[in-house]
């Protein structure tokens, strides 16, 4: 990964990185800064084959390291805001040997380290975005924690949600991130014109590959933010010019809630495009993205096991199909029936990829790996066929599938109904247990501002186009709908968070 980073940044007095109230970064320091880092990595006695957990606020000083780490050692980057009893779980599960930490950083990390005999490292941020000293704070370390051989050039360690069972841990290597940043910035069309606004989190996939990965190879300039925030992110459209950004589509939706104040700074707006990935996008609202900001919002379908994208919409002049991922733009994609046979164009079934930008096979997990993969290709969990155009639609996942006596209902399918109504913000339906029919529907909704609409007005438009069983039994209108580390709207659990796993039993 160095020597790929090398060759685009070593000479170069482009700005790298910007971020606010510390001053920018050129290429040519931050390929300075790495011989800096792999320096201090030596002297601290971090070795190429060493996990290296990262608990960093967002901001360059991680996106640096986390570089640093990829190219020197194995990084792991991870959520700040984790409980103690979390962080011991995902260090031992990382066989982290180091933790990087910024001391001034309300977490429970360090005393999870601290039980775990981790050997916690110190990073103190300099005036420059991405400068900063490390230093060994670990007076003493009785480490407990038993060695692990991962693939050969592992990059980046990263764990999936867990939403129903217990994480996967991923492993990813150096060819994979580079070749999936490629990938991303071919489709973009990323150049040394470009300037993104990232408000990603870069514990995350997204983050990492899709904006500051692909930034990087591209000699894109980066702005760091310290994590969204709708509030200042109009402030920063107008500071640092954007050329674009990426989000999920929660994000666009609180972007859109605060634009009709900011018309002023849209019309003036240096935006070439919108990126939306990591969840589906609902039309409506990508529609009305596109009228406000004048730009194409560009839908990407990825997950962590293909090193981020999958398929992505093109730019103009190429055709953009709402209510699709776009075509495959990176590892191979076909659709598998169950029985492992490749289905035609527009019949529905699994999504399966293989390619360069795929992992292997999972850490430390002989089982998930057996069962991810059939003849090849690995499975992703997704539901969803591909047009006679090639274009892909995403129609939901396999674990989410409602079974309401013996009928297989899709929620995103009642998701993308209810959706088109005005009134409606944002919407997630979900299973319930039931002792009549097993799984009963609920639908989570979010009403726009000053907007009221009554459970039987719902019932009345979804029955205009679902078939009955389809329409949801039980309404519960929120202010907010609970959601993810990354911002997606959570679907899995929602029973059990709204205290509907008795009542309806």
């Amino acid at each position: 990964m160095y020597n790929n980073i090398k060759k685009n940044v070593e000479n170069s007095d482009r700005i790298a990185f910007e971020s606010p109230n510390r001053e920018p970064l050129s290429y040519s320091e931050l390929h300075k800064s790495l011989d800096q880092i792999k320096i201090e990595f030596l002297n601290l006695s971090v070795n190429p084959e060493d996990t290296v957990a990262i608990v960093l606020p967002n901001g360059p000083d991680l996106g640096l390291l986390f570089i640093a780490c990829s190219c020197f050692a194995i990084s792991a980057p991870l959520n700040p805001n984790y409980s103690k009893n979390e962080f011991i779980f995902y260090l031992s599960d990382l066989k982290a040997k180091f933790l990087i930490v910024d001391p001034k950083l309300k977490t429970e990390a360090s005393k999870a380290a601290t039980e775990l005999g981790i050997t916690i490292i110190h990073l103190s941020p300099k005036e420059k975005a991405g400068k900063f000293n490390l230093k060994n704070d670990t007076k003493s370390s009785n480490s407990t924690i038993v060695k692990q051989n991962f693939m050969n050039n592992t990059s980046l360690l990263l764990h999936t949600s867990g939403t129903t069972s217990k994480p996967k841990l991923v492993q990813l290597t150096s060819d994979n991130l580079i070749n999936s940043a490629l990938n991303i910035g071919r489709t973009l069309d990323l150049n040394e014109k470009d300037c993104c606004l990232n408000i990603m989190p870069l514990f995350h996939i997204h983050g990492l590959v899709a904006v500051l990965l692909s930034c990087i190879l591209f000699n894109v300039k980066l702005v760091f933010t310290t994590g969204f925030n709708a509030l200042v992110f109009f402030k920063l459209l107008h500071q640092f010019k954007p050329t674009w950004y990426s989000g999920v589509p929660t994000m666009h939706q609180a972007i859109l809630q605060r634009a009709k104040n900011n018309n002023k700074i849209i019309e003036n707006s240096s935006l070439r495009f919108i990126r939306s990935s990591s969840a589906a996008m609902p039309k409506p609202v990508l529609l009305e993205m596109e009228k406000t900001f004048n730009c194409p919002v560009i839908e990407a379908y990825g997950m962590t096991e293909a090193s981020h994208q999958i398929a992505s919409n093109p730019l103009p002049p190429k055709v953009r199909k709402n209510g699709t991922v776009g075509i495959g733009s990176g590892p191979l994609v076909e659709i598998m029936d169950k029985e492992g046979n490749i289905l035609e164009k527009n019949k529905v079934g699994e999504i399966v990829i293989k390619g360069e930008t795929v992992i292997k096979q999972y850490a430390n997990n002989e089982k998930a790996t057996l069962s991810s993969f059939k003849n090849g290709w690995f499975k992703t969990g997704d539901l969803g066929f591909i047009d006679e155009d090639g274009y892909i639609k995403v129609t939901g996942r396999i674990k989410e599938i409602i079974n309401k006596g013996g009928e297989k209902i899709s929620p995103k399918e009642i998701d993308d109904i209810l959706q088109e109504m005005n009134e409606i913000e944002q919407v997630v339906c979900f299973p319930f247990p039931s002792d009549r029919y097993g799984e009963e529907i609920g639908c989570a909704i979010v009403l726009k501002e000053s907007m009221n609409i009554s459970e039987k007005d719902i019932t009345a438009y979804a029955s205009k186009h679902i078939a009955k069983f389809k329409i949801p039994s039980k309404f519960i209108f929120l202010d907010e709908i609970p959601k993810g580390p990354t911002g997606k709207l959570q679907r899995i659990g929602l029973s059990k968070i709204l205290g509907l796993e008795n009542e309806y039993k």
